[in-house]
C-alpha cells in the first residue's frame, strides 16, 4: 500500500477508536450517576429544613425503607430505631401508599419506643415524596385521650362521690319532717345532716381547688415563700383534730428554707399530708414534720405511725378518690383528694412528691422543692 494513505488510514482509525472511548466513558457515567441515585440518601432541596423545623414527627424513606431523614419529634416518639421504622403499622402504611401511590391518613396507638409499656396515639397521614421517597408524618394525639380519659373517669367518680352525701341530706330531711314531734330525734337528725352537709361543700370546695391547680395559671403571682412559716401554719390548723385523736405532731430540721411560688397553696398540700397522717395514726403515736434544705433542694417530709399502705396500692395514692381504707375514710369525712391535690400543688411548684410506706410501720410522704434562690436564678435565665 502506497505509504501516502498510510497517514489518513491512522487518523480515521484513530479518530473511530477516540470516539468509541468517549462512547464508553460516557455510558460508564451514566451508569454510575444512576447507580449513585440509587444509593444516595439525599433529599429533594428544602425537605431537610422542613423536617428539622417540624415539631411533630416527620420520617423521610427511600425505596428500601430506611430511614433517611427523621425530626426530632420523631426520635422523641420513639418511631425510628437503627435507621429504621420500629412499629409494624407504620411500615405497613408506608408499603401501601408506595404500591398504591395514593396518600393514607390513619389514627394508631403505638408503643412508645422498642421498650417500655407506655402507648401514644397518633395522626398519621403517609405520602409520596418525589418519584423515590416516602414522607411519613405524624401528630400527638396522647394528651387529648388522656384529657377525654380523665375527663370520664372523673364524671363517674364524682358522680359516686357526690350521690352518698347528697342521698344521706334527702334521707335526714325526709327524717326531720317525719319526727317534727320529737325535739330529741330532731336534734340528733339535724346534727346528722350538719355533718354530710359539710361532707358535700368540702368536697365540692376540694374539686374546685383541684381543677384551678390543674389550670395552666395556677400560679399567678410566685413569690418568696418562707418553709418555716409554711410548716407553722399546717401544723395550727391540724393541732384541734391532733388533740382529739391524742397524736403527737412534731417538728424539726434546718430552719430558714425558702422556695419560690405561693404560700397559701403551699400551706394547704402540708395541711393534706398531716392531716392523713393523724387521720391514719393510731391514739398515742406521732406524726414528724422535718425539713432538709441542701444542694439547692428543700424537702417536707411527713412521718406517720400508722397503718401504712399495701406495696400494690402506692402507686394509686395520688389519684383522685382513691382511699386506702374506704371505711375510715367515709367515717371521717374524707373525700379521696388530699393527695391529689398535693400532688398538683408541688408540680406547679416545679417539684415533686415521694411516698415510701410499709404497712404495719407507717409512711413517709415527701415534698421536694427547688431552693428560692435557685428558683429565682432560673427564672431570671428564662426572662433574659
Amino acid at each position: 500500500m502506497d505509504s501516502a494513505w498510510l497517514v489518513p488510514l491512522s487518523l480515521v482509525f484513530g479518530i473511530l477508536v477516540g470516539a468509541a472511548i468517549v462512547i464508553v466513558l460516557i455510558a460508564s457515567a451514566r451508569r454510575g450517576r444512576r447507580a449513585a441515585d440509587v444509593a444516595s440518601t439525599a433529599v429533594p432541596d428544602g425537605v431537610d429544613q422542613v423536617i428539622e423545623a417540624l415539631e411533630s414527627a416527620g420520617v423521610v424513606l427511600d425505596p428500601s425503607n430506611n430511614v433517611v431523614k427523621a425530626s426530632p419529634g420523631a426520635m422523641a416518639f420513639g418511631l425510628v430505631w437503627n435507621q429504621g421504622l420500629v412499629h409494624p403499622e407504620l411500615v405497613a402504611l408506608v408499603d401501601s401508599v408506595r404500591r398504591s401511590g395514593d396518600p393514607l391518613t390513619e389514627e394508631l396507638e403505638l408503643s412508645r419506643g422498642p421498650f417500655g409499656d407506655a402507648n401514644i396515639y397518633l395522626f398519621v397521614r403517609v405520602a409520596r415524596l418525589g418519584a423515590r421517597y416516602i414522607l411519613l408524618l405524624a401528630e400527638d394525639r396522647t394528651e387529648s385521650y388522656r384529657l377525654d380519659e380523665v375527663r370520664r373517669d372523673f364524671v363517674a367518680n364524682i358522680s359516686h362521690e357526690l350521690k352518698t352525701p347528697i342521698g344521706a341530706v334527702g334521707l335526714l330531711a325526709e327524717a326531720l319532717q317525719a319526727a317534727s314531734d320529737e325535739p330529741e330525734q330532731v336534734r340528733r337528725f339535724a346534727k346528722r345532716l350538719t355533718k354530710e352537709a359539710d361532707r358535700l361543700a368540702r368536697i365540692t370546695q376540694e374539686i374546685i381547688e383541684l381543677s384551678r391547680l390543674q389550670a395552666a395559671d395556677a400560679l399567678t403571682k410566685p413569690e418568696v415563700v418562707h418553709i418555716d412559716h409554711v410548716v407553722a401554719l399546717a401544723i395550727d390548723q391540724n393541732k384541734v383534730v391532733a388533740d382529739s385523736n391524742r397524736v403527737t405532731i412534731v417538728s424539726g430540721g434546718d430552719a430558714g428554707a425558702e422556695v419560690y411560688g405561693d404560700e397559701p397553696l403551699l400551706t394547704v398540700a402540708l395541711h393534706n399530708l398531716i392531716a392523713n397522717a393523724i387521720q391514719y395514726s393510731p391514739e398515742g403515736s406521732r406524726v414528724g414534720v422535718g425539713v432538709t434544705n441542701a444542694d439547692g433542694i428543700v424537702e417536707i417530709a411527713v412521718t406517720d405511725q400508722g397503718i401504712g399502705i399495701p406495696d400494690e396500692e402506692r402507686d394509686r395514692v395520688f389519684e383522685r378518690f382513691f382511699r386506702i381504707d374506704p371505711a375510715r375514710s367515709r367515717h371521717t369525712g374524707g373525700s379521696g383528694l388530699g393527695l391529689s391535690i398535693v400532688k398538683h400543688v408541688v408540680q406547679n411548684h416545679g417539684g415533686d412528691v415521694r411516698v415510701w410506706s410499709q404497712p404495719g410501720n407507717g409512711s413517709t410522704f415527701t415534698i421536694r422543692l427547688p431552693e428560692a434562690t435557685h428558683a429565682s436564678a432560673a427564672a431570671s435565665l428564662k426572662e433574659a
